[in-house]
């Protein structure tokens, strides 16, 4: 397998089999430069962590999870077969024809109202299912049991990062409308009831920053996209 490609001012570090997210989070906390990729390429997983240095609030910075997702979402679907669908999770799900495919996850460093230091979003994603049974978990999947078994996990890889690169562009260059525009067109699971960090309620709607509206009983409660900030264990 070679070793991926990546765009000017990003640069790549194998994880070797530890945890990318972690090891971003670390190398973030000790000073790397801004565009560090750890990735792991396992032949069931693929598992990478971008360092990104945004110089706005933290609260506008959490943008940055789902220009992530959208970008993978428009990697995938370059190599993918038209007839495979790709959904995202306001939660930083990925789903991939209906089922659970892996996920984004989002770590900073710094106060809401002000620059962070760093922010970290982490991807994983399920290549080879765990069992050939897979009706035993019919909401989980894997990107080879989804008819594409010929999209590489280095080509998918590089590709994620310059659609994500793109996007960050567009959103620092046009504002959140599109990326608004093209995040709801692709969000899963906000129909009837969900459970979003500990609320339970019924879906209202997006705010202008991507915050979830979810009314719980008589009440409307927004959920920022920080709300989804987490740390690796």
């Amino acid at each position: 397998m070679s070793e991926p490609q990546f765009p000017p001012l990003f640069s790549g570090q194998p994880a070797a089999g530890a945890d990318p997210f972690a090891l971003a989070c670390a190398a973030a906390d000790a000073g790397c430069d801004a565009g560090l990729v750890v990735y792991d390429l396992a032949p069931d997983t693929l598992r990478a962590a971008i360092v990104f240095a945004p110089e706005v609030t933290l609260s506008e910075a959490a943008a940055i999870l789902p220009i992530c997702a959208v970008g993978f979402q428009n990697a995938l679907g370059a190599y993918a077969p038209p007839e495979v669908s790709v959904h995202l999770g306001w939660d930083g799900g990925i789903y991939v024809n209906g089922g659970r495919c892996g996920g984004l996850r989002m770590a900073a460093k710094g106060d809401m109202d002000q620059e962070p230091d760093w922010l970290v979003v982490d991807l994983t994603l399920t290549l080879w299912p765990q069992s050939d049974d897979t009706g035993l978990t019919p909401d989980v999947t894997a990107l080879y049991a989804e008819g594409c078994a010929d999209v590489g996990a280095v080509d998918l890889l590089e590709a994620w990062v310059r659609h994500t690169l793109v996007g960050i562009n567009t959103w620092a260059d046009n504002g959140m409308a599109q990326l608004h525009r093209e995040w709801a067109g692709l969000a899963h699971g906000l129909d009837g009831d969900i459970t979003i960090a500990g609320q339970t309620g019924t879906y209202v709607g997006l705010d202008e920053n991507l915050g979830l509206l979810l009314k719980v009983e008589d009440e409307t409660v927004l959920l920022p996209l920080t709300t989804n900030l987490t740390r690796p264990k």
